[in-house]
């Protein structure tokens, strides 16, 4: 199973053009849904606003050398290892999530755009990196969901708890599962129960993507960019020039807010 293409089974019954179109219809619904949510929450303007208060509160000018290395360093450190989550278990659930969420699109991309088609030949390797991105979704995924949810234990709410913020890592989690079941029932030859997955992956697919605006899906455009610049004001000496963002959308960039924990 864990070698095998599931899309390259697919393109049997459905165009290889339209699984193309779909993935391409889900990258405009991504950048769709963000610039809509970055108009109406005001995101960029609060961002541009406190980069250009950032710069004149600045007692050190940064050369493109410095700039280039606290970029890189920020992309590799703090946001390729989520440092700012510190060590522990929500950290480790994190990176999983993460990086097995990038594994699983990117190896959807690769399999429906170079390896669907008669003409086409199968990549094991991408198809084991398939399946291993989604496993690793799943992992990082459910472990938050059932055991780390912070605010929810906090609170002592039940872990089916749901509210707005969740859509985007239940939808995750939706594409993962039914992707593995539609894979498993597939290899296995259970026809009517492959349809159905693979129904219930393509509607999870539009939820995630589609949902963009009420998510916290462009949560993953704007933190990288909050983090590059808390790094380069603390670099220029910036940062400890300048009052608390005190306006600034709630939770920057997410447009949304959950309830703070208690602890009692």
């Amino acid at each position: 199973m864990f070698n095998t293409n599931p899309f390259s089974f697919l393109a049997e019954t459905i165009s290889p053009i339209a699984m193309q179109g779909f993935i391409v219809a889900m990258i405009l619904l991504i950048a769709i849904g963000t610039i809509i949510q970055m108009i109406n929450h005001k995101n960029l303007t609060y961002f541009f606003s406190n980069a250009k208060k950032a710069k004149l509160s600045a007692t050190k000018e940064l050369g493109l050398g410095e700039k280039t290395s606290i970029i890189a360093k920020t992309t590799v450190v703090d946001i390729g290892t989520t440092s700012e989550l510190g060590f522990g278990k929500r950290r480790l659930a994190h990176v999983l999530g993460m990086y097995g969420t990038i594994l699983f699109w990117v190896s959807s991309a690769v399999l429906v755009f170079s390896y669907t088609g008669a003409d086409k030949t199968n990549s094991d390797i991408w198809s084991m990196l398939w399946h291993l991105g989604a496993i690793l979704t799943c992992l990082g995924g459910y472990w938050f969901w059932f055991f780390l949810r912070v605010d929810v234990s906090a609170e002592a709410h039940p872990w089916y708890r749901i509210i707005k913020a969740d859509l985007f890592v239940l939808a995750l989690l939706a594409c993962a599962t039914f992707g593995l079941a539609w894979s498993f029932t597939q290899f296995n030859g259970q026809i009517g129960l492959s349809y159905l997955f693979f129904t219930l992956f393509v509607a999870a697919n539009l939820v995630l993507f589609g949902g963009v605006y009420w998510s916290k899906f462009a949560h993953m455009f704007y933190k990288p960019g909050a983090a590059i610049q808390k790094n380069l004001a603390e670099a220029d000496g910036s940062r400890d020039n300048l009052p608390p963002p005190a306006d600034a959308p709630e939770q920057f960039g997410l447009g949304i807010k959950r309830e703070e924990p208690k602890h009692y």
